[in-house]
């Protein structure tokens, strides 16, 4: 299977968990976490049916991980995330040493504007985050479900 086969298979894996998440009623944010080829772990937003905001599918994925393998599970790993990871989630990506991250939506192309400047670009460069980043997959996709949520704050059409 080629890289770019292997990304839409795991982004739809992605895709599947937020559309669980939405039809949950929390944000539609899904996360697959994969190692050598294999899952280790699914992960989905959770916020508003956990009544906690640090209930991210990132954070969700890499506790999974972590209670089925180890504290070690997610060194070298990459995550497959429908939305690029807020602030927060980057944080806990560095520190379990998730390696590389493919996104399907990035902050900028959804107009949020509750984020400021931030991407995971300047996120990395701030902390010497050596991350290998792909993004766009299945991007179509996933920004037909977060506007049909449309809980998001974005800027208005220029």
């Amino acid at each position: 299977m080629t890289q770019e086969a292997a990304d839409v298979h795991w982004m739809r894996a992605a895709l599947a968990e937020a559309l669980a998440a939405h039809a949950r009623g929390d944000w539609p944010t899904g996360a697959v976490l994969i190692k050598q080829g294999r899952v280790l772990a699914y992960g989905q937003n959770r916020q508003n049916t956990r009544n906690d905001p640090t209930a991210h599918a990132e954070t969700d994925a890499l506790q999974t991980a972590f209670r089925a393998h180890g504290p070690q599970a997610a060194q070298g790993a990459t995550l497959y995330c429908t939305m690029e990871p807020c602030p927060m989630c980057a944080g806990a990506l560095r520190i379990a040493g998730v390696r590389t991250l493919v996104l399907a939506l990035r902050h900028a192309r959804l107009r949020r504007v509750d984020l400021g400047d931030y991407s995971i670009e300047r996120f990395c460069h701030l902390t010497d985050y050596p991350l290998e980043l792909r993004d766009g997959v299945l991007e179509d996709d996933y920004l037909a479900l977060r506007l049909r949520w449309g809980g998001d704050r974005v800027a208005s059409a220029p």
